[in-house]
């Protein structure tokens, strides 16, 4: 019988190991300056089930995102939540972007945002403010990359620390 009963606590020990595994919340995101086009190009990727939770806490909507089902009106609410915890200063001043739209990588969404006409010559600074998923999970942590001008600067934002700069 002491037998069975170890036998069946190895079987389970797997389980209880994965139940008590707690998840990473984190999204990385890459801020690049397209020459050619003289923009800031800004590529944003988070796991679809945490945004999905964020969308529906803040809009109270079901998106089904990377589904057949999705809602079709899904991408306002990516981007209405993009412009409420995403924000660029470009030189001190606010800088509206564009969302350009969004694809899907697995569990991963990818979200294409840029900034038009961006003279390489006047830029001093530009300061990101990433609260992406912060509002709905306390752990959440946003990583910024910077690669402009041959200058390479990486960030590890936090709810209490949710700006990164990168000066010229």
């Amino acid at each position: 019988m002491q037998a069975g009963i170890k036998g069946l606590f190895l079987l389970m020990l797997p389980l209880f190991m994965v139940i008590g595994v707690h998840k990473f919340y984190v999204s990385v995101t890459n801020i690049e300056y397209y020459d050619k086009g003289k923009a800031l190009q800004i590529t944003s990727r988070v796991f679809i089930d945490d945004f999905e939770k964020a969308l529906e806490e803040r809009y109270d909507v079901t998106t089904l995102l990377g589904t057949p089902e999705e809602f079709i009106n899904a991408e306002v609410y990516i981007e209405k939540y993009l412009n409420a915890k995403f924000q660029v200063k470009i030189n001190g001043e606010p800088a509206r972007y564009k969302f350009l739209g969004k694809k899907y990588d697995n569990d991963i969404m990818v979200c294409f945002l840029e900034i038009p006409e961006i003279s390489i010559e006047l830029l001093n600074s530009i300061e990101i403010q990433n609260e992406l998923l912060m509002d709905v999970f306390e752990e959440q942590k946003n990583i910024l990359h910077f690669e402009i001008l041959k200058k390479k600067k990486s960030f590890v934002l936090i709810r209490e620390s949710n700006k990164g700069m990168l000066n010229f």
